[in-house]
């Protein structure tokens, strides 16, 4: 599946996406951009506050994106910093896309895609609350 999957296009998207964060009390701007089970892509970026605990991690706006434009699975996320570097999402993150993507979801990393299965090992999702 990964070598069907248009990579710089993503990365592209969140790169573009990292240019509209709103980051200034960090300076640091991340962009995130996914491609959908359905052939969307959509992207996010992180959006501070003054009270910092309640800023949003890219990654929240990418589901919002998600979420707002018809739902579906995220199957690649790349997710970048101010230079276009890949980043790894903090485990809040990492539980947002394992929540819409699952052990299958992709996520670029500078060793190549990584399946959600090894950046969240033993992840909790809906099937564990039953």
């Amino acid at each position: 599946m990964s070598a069907d999957i248009d990579w710089d296009s993503i990365h592209n998207l969140a790169k573009d996406a990292m240019k509209k964060a709103y980051a200034p009390y960090s300076k640091f701007p991340v962009g995130v951009a996914a491609l959908v089970n359905d052939g969307r892509l959509i992207s996010g970026a992180n959006v501070e506050n003054a009270s910092y605990g309640i800023g949003l991690c890219a990654e929240c706006s990418l589901v919002s994106a998600l979420t707002m434009s018809g739902g579906g699975r995220l199957v690649a996320i790349v997710c970048v910093d101010a230079n276009g570097n890949y980043l790894a999402p903090c485990g809040r993150c990492r539980q947002l896309i394992f929540e819409h993507g699952g052990n299958e979801a992709l996520l670029m990393t500078p060793d190549g895609p990584q399946k959600m299965s090894a950046m969240l090992p033993w992840a909790f999702g809906p099937e564990d609350l039953k």
